[in-house]
């Protein structure tokens, strides 16, 4: 099988991808970030009725329409507690923002252009026009109105306005499960010691926070052996809780102990493709098995790391039903680039910006696989398309961004 291109790759894997249709109904507290599966319509109207905009005085405006009226203060009307009854010619209210506004008012007139007199009047210092000051009933949404729509993403502006209308909790799509199997004889998980010939597993933790940083739940399905009975039970597992997608972690390779694809297509598999014209990354199984999507990332941790970001991300926020993400930008190359052979390649590197404001990527001297900490300091990858020639240091280059800059 030939290597497959990175574009052609990813748009085969999203081609399958099918968004998920189950609801969740869940509290407000627990919303954000979620995707609205249905229209949110305003249970009340808000505000529920005429209210002050300002602390000052409820008047109608016909009264203050010449500076120097003076007006009688016949009672107050403050937010939760409302004035109880009618002002009349040359009467007016005392009152405070967020109250209803009393009968027979039109208007407020601020407290900064009222002085006060004996015997509880005001003299008015500014001209009143009808309706100044005044929220009007059903200015923000009224009763019935669809406030936000399906496919919104919720945030933290989306959960203060559904509060608002009322709704205590939220329709909102199912979060995508994935089930992330990692394999290998030799691995161990973090905090044990390893014996002769082993190694901490650490592919785990990052693709999983890759996951949940996409909008999906996790299962972790541990690590097996590489035994076809073991790997088997554990793709089982994900099958029985109705995993979307089965990430699996090394073992995906056609070799002597890589039983991974082997296994999966025993159990029905259908594979379309498993090697990239990429580096790292490399060996990248995709299939499907039944309902659920596998992607079979590569043992080595930088690779594992560099297809989530590729091909687990844009899966997964498809799947969620969230926007893409966009991790492309441009640089200038800190030094300058051998010729590219036949594979896309992704470099680490550190960026800092130029007196101008330019990004400056500079890569890192070693580029294997399997060295993390790299990664960890890394800023971004450069990406180097196949067959590209050699690129002087200062030229542009794409870059994907690992994190945000600081």
């Amino acid at each position: 099988m030939a290597l497959l291109p990175v574009s052609e790759a990813k748009a085969q894997l999203l081609a399958a991808a099918r968004p998920v249709e189950d609801v969740d109904i869940v509290p407000l507290a627990d919303a954000n970030g979620r995707v609205l599966a249905v229209d949110l319509i305003a249970r009340l109207t808000q505000p529920p009725f005429n209210a002050s905009a300002m602390d000052g005085y409820a008047m109608k405006a016909a009264d203050a329409a010449v500076l120097g009226a003076e007006l009688a203060v016949i009672g107050s009307a403050a937010a939760g507690h409302a004035f109880d009854g009618t002002v009349k010619q040359g009467e007016t209210v005392r009152i405070f923002t967020g109250a209803p506004l009393p009968e027979g008012s039109d208007s407020v007139l601020i407290q900064e252009d009222a002085e006060a007199l004996d015997n509880n009047r005001i003299r008015t210092k500014f001209v009143v026009a009808s309706g100044r000051h005044v929220r009007p009933r059903g200015q923000d949404f009224a009763e019935g109105e669809s406030v936000l729509s399906v496919g919104t993403l919720v945030d933290f502006g989306h959960l203060t306005v559904a509060a608002a209308t009322n709704h205590p909790q939220l329709a909102v799509y199912r979060r995508p499960r994935v089930a992330i199997l990692a394999t290998g004889d030799e691995l161990l998980q973090p905090g044990t010691t390893p014996g002769p010939a082993q190694i901490i597993a650490s592919n785990t933790f990052g693709i999983a926070a890759l996951v949940r940083d996409n909008g999906g739940e996790v299962l972790d399905l541990g690590i097996v052996k590489d035994r076809q009975a073991d790997i088997a039970a554990a793709v089982e597992k994900a099958r029985a809780a109705k995993a979307d997608v089965l990430v699996t972690l090394g073992g995906a390779s056609v070799g002597d102990h890589d039983l991974v694809q082997s296994t999966l297509k025993g159990l029905g598999m259908e594979l379309d493709f498993w090697r990239i014209a990429m580096r790292p990354g490399k060996p990248l199984m995709v299939g499907a098995l039944g309902d659920m999507q596998v992607l079979g990332l590569p043992g080595n941790p930088v690779a594992s790391l560099v297809t989530g970001m590729l091909f687990l991300e844009p899966l997964l926020r498809r799947l969620a039903r969230l926007p893409e993400k966009s991790r492309e930008a441009v640089a200038l190359s800190a030094r300058t680039l051998a010729p590219n052979d036949q594979r896309q390649d992704y470099l680490r590197a550190r960026l800092t910006k130029t007196t101008d404001g330019s990004l400056l990527a500079e890569p890192f001297d070693k580029q294997d696989s399997s060295m993390m900490k790299i990664f960890a300091h890394a800023d971004a990858l450069i990406v180097r398309p196949p067959h590209d020639p050699e690129l002087q240091s200062g030229s542009p280059c794409p870059i994907l961004l690992i994190r945000p800059l600081a």
